[in-house]
């Protein structure tokens, strides 16, 4: 089989797209195709980049200069409100005919929106802003979203997170057709990280205080208040005015997380603000915060950031 000299990657244009994320991949894959034709003893593929241009009230886009179809199309960020199913019903038409045609497809942030509303996310992992959790479960039940991770790679669709993840999706690709030489040299000219990087280190916890159950309420409003410091079940069920078991079932439906999970989150919450914007040695934080065992603590922070509390404190401090 002769490998292709060529790929197109074909940016995807809808209405309200990011045009900066558009305009900074092609400078990506500009700045990765110059660092690929300098490498004289390899014989690798050129990239060709163009945009799908969608516009309002047309069911197809306006196809690049160069024509032809993609080998890969990359749905781009959005700063307004993710596409409505009406809205994304015509590019997902679309993108699904390409996909079955041997197109690679790729979502960044609200993108992934557009990409679900195809079914191809149906049964897999994909991920998108975290600020987006709830309203993309919600509306994409048979996807499992994963936005503690900033890219999921599945082969054949890519998603990633937040808004300035076009750069490791970007770099993703260059990788995958141009080799992690020229990955490296590309990340080192744009003085970006290359991927590995994971969402959960930059998102906040976010409490879902709209469920409507008003006793599950009083207890999130206590535990905000007092810092999570008591969560004892007993204590939390008579906040709410609940039984035990009754307290537990309604907590998890109403959060989607236990109490437990749930005060952990908003105690890392507290120690994140402290190692971004305080000097305070890590075991006194660990126990301003409600842990008497540091080791119990960075375990905790570790596993729901992703990063170690030191780690953290390296990498965002504010002073």
């Amino acid at each position: 089989m002769t490998a292709k000299t060529q790929i197109d990657i074909g940016l995807v244009l809808y209405p309200g797209a990011q045009i900066s994320a558009v305009l900074g991949l092609a400078d990506l894959f500009e700045i990765a195709d110059r660092a690929a034709a300098k490498r004289p003893d390899t014989d690798l593929p050129r990239l060709c980049v163009g945009q799908w241009t969608f516009e309002e009230g047309r069911s197809l886009p306006s196809p690049p200069e160069t024509g032809g179809d993609s080998d890969v199309l990359i749905l781009p960020p959005t700063l307004n409100a993710p596409a409505s199913p009406e809205a994304a019903r015509p590019i997902a038409h679309w993108l699904r005919e390409r996909h079955e045609g041997g197109c690679i497809l790729a979502s960044i942030c609200g993108g992934a929106f557009l990409l679900a509303e195809t079914g191809l996310l149906d049964g897999r992992s994909a991920t998108t802003h975290w600020v987006y959790t709830e309203a993309f479960s919600r509306r994409f039940p048979r996807v499992a979203v994963d936005t503690d991770r900033l890219i999921i790679d599945d082969g054949d669709i890519l998603t990633a997170g937040g808004l300035m993840s076009w750069t490791d999706i970007g770099l993703k690709l260059v990788d995958r057709f141009l080799g992690p030489t020229v990955m490296l040299e590309t990340a080192q000219m744009l003085l970006v990280d290359p991927p590995g990087r994971e969402q959960r280190y930059y998102s906040g916890f976010t409490p879902r205080l709209n469920h409507g159950d008003a006793a599950i309420l009083k207890a999130q409003h206590w535990l905000q208040t007092t810092g999570a410091r008591d969560t004892s079940l007993t204590v939390l069920a008579k906040q709410a005015g609940l039984e035990e078991r009754t307290f537990l079932r309604r907590f998890h439906r109403a959060t989607g997380l236990t109490s437990s999970e749930y005060a952990q989150r908003l105690r890392v919450g507290r120690a994140r603000e402290r190692l971004q914007f305080g000097t305070l040695p890590v075991d006194t934080i660990a126990w301003e915060v409600g842990y008497s065992d540091p080791a119990t603590f960075r375990k905790v922070f570790r596993r729901i950031v992703g990063l170690t509390p030191s780690e953290y404190r390296q990498r965002f401090h504010i002073g």
